[in-house]
């Protein structure tokens, strides 16, 4: 259908009028396609090379049928048969393994013209589930939508609006607002900034007795011991552990120190993160490091000028790139920052991650994108090697975004490795991550709910948004 499509063009000038036409008529075709492709088919992936992500292995030369939306059967090429019907996909000298979980995310409204955007980009890159942690009203359709394949997208579990300073005015209006939430049957709950610890402490109690997870960041006022002992699900941005490495009384500038702690990480003292990491670990309490965001956003290490022209900014307005370049020079020009010690910072940073993973403490794979410099999809795959810069090893950095997730959301039995009888949310690469973490990047196809997209596909997505 995307070749009827571009035949369509083929004598028009591509005005941005005719350009916004062909996108819009493309994604409906894609949508189509993605709608219709697996019903009562199968697809078989052939001679692949499996990352199951139940233990560091490769499967070689396997061949992994879907049909219906599942992985029916993995076998060995040579024994394995294939259905009458079978769309069949070469995965010689390629690698399958589970789509990526995007765990801190920010998906536009559901009639905002920049959502298809977002929504492509993060399937362009192998992102084939989103946590949502900035929800609204029209979120709770599009998931639908997305969930029975009337609009091209990652699954998306989605929070509600967020509670914070300005939203929540006391602790009667908290526990209003979560009920209102859970009723109307929203995921979870995002925290923001702002929030008292009378108000913080309604929300934790009213969200247990609802059964509703909450999640996101630390407020002053709270926090991280009473955040990990209220029963926060995640804390995103390792907000919260900086201020708690500091001597008593020896915070000058208050609150959070800039940027998640990046003004004061010159008096943190290392030698109280074992203890914040154990008491993280007994609270089993995940967190959201989202590395990409923190250092894209504080460290002088990364040239300012030459991150305008990474590769992915070409999928973003001009705008946007012009105003995150802003927000970046806005900070290293601050009185208070210092290059040393966000360079400090970083390496703490690095150290709560490899801890919190050996504490057994669960990570999770986000980037907060689009965030600063954070394009939806490709941030994914540098919070990947940010992981690996930190310490983690490439397996151990994928499973953040693979079986970790599907643990956190309790539906291991669904999604997050490639065994049979589990969703096929799918990411096929052209070569082994496992060998050089970039590698994630190499995306030849992704398989969405059992609905296949090749590599024609996504370049046909791609090519709608370069500037």
């Amino acid at each position: 259908m995307e070749l009827v499509v571009e035949k369509l063009f083929q004598t028009l000038s591509l005005s941005y009028q005719v350009r916004q036409m062909k996108t819009a008529i493309l994604l409906v075709a894609l949508t189509i396609l993605y709608a219709t492709a697996a019903d009562g088919a199968s697809t078989a992936f052939v001679n692949v090379n499996v990352i199951p992500m139940t233990s560091e292995t490769v499967m070689y030369a396997r061949t992994v049928i879907v049909t219906d939306g599942r992985i029916t059967t993995i076998g060995n090429v040579d024994s394995t048969s294939l259905p009458a019907d079978a769309v069949v996909v070469d995965g010689t000298d390629r690698y399958l393994l589970p789509g990526l979980a995007e765990m801190h995310g920010h998906v536009p409204g559901g009639s905002a013209q920049s959502l298809s955007r977002v929504l492509s980009l993060y399937v362009a890159n192998g992102v084939t589930t989103v946590r949502g942690m900035l929800g609204q009203p029209s979120h709770l359709e599009l998931r639908k939508r997305i969930a029975t394949g009337k609009m091209l997208g990652p699954r998306l579990i989605t929070s509600g609006p967020s509670l914070n300073g300005r939203s929540v005015s006391s602790p009667e209006a908290a526990i209003a607002m979560v009920e209102a939430q859970h009723a109307a049957g929203y995921d979870f709950l995002k925290i923001h900034p702002g929030l008292t610890w009378p108000e913080f402490e309604a929300i934790a109690a009213t969200a247990r007795r609802l059964g509703m997870p909450f999640a996101g960041h630390v407020p002053e006022d709270v926090g991280i011991r009473r955040a990990l002992d209220a029963g926060i699900a995640t804390v995103d941005h390792l907000d919260g552990y900086m201020p708690a490495l500091l001597p008593v009384n020896d915070d000058p500038l208050g609150g959070l120190g800039g940027f998640f702690g990046v003004f004061i990480a010159d008096q943190a003292d290392e030698t109280k993160i074992a203890d914040i990491v154990a008491a993280t670990a007994a609270a089993g309490v995940w967190n959201v490091p989202t590395e990409s965001l923190f250092q894209h956003a504080t460290s002088a290490a990364l040239d300012l000028d030459e991150m305008v022209d990474w590769p992915e900014m070409i999928y973003m307005p001009a705008a946007t790139v012009s105003q995150w370049h802003a927000a970046k020079r806005d900070l290293l020009d601050d009185d208070n920052y210092d290059a040393a010690t966000a360079a400090r910072a970083v390496r703490i940073r690095q150290r709560l991650i490899t801890e919190l993973h050996a504490a057994g403490a669960g990570l999770l794979l986000g980037s907060d994108s689009p965030q600063i410099f954070n394009v939806p999809g490709f941030a994914i795959h540098r919070e990947l090697e940010f992981l690996v810069e930190a310490g983690l090893t490439p397996f151990e950095a994928l499973e953040t975004g693979t079986v970790n997730a599907a643990e956190f959301f309790g539906r291991a039995s669904e999604f997050g490795s490639v065994t049979t009888g589990k969703v096929a949310d799918l990411v096929l690469l052209d070569a082994n991550p496992l060998q050089d973490i970039s590698n994630s990047r190499r995306v030849h196809g992704v398989m969405l709910n059992g609905r296949w997209l090749s590599r024609a596909d996504i370049d046909a997505l791609l090519e709608q948004y370069e500037r």
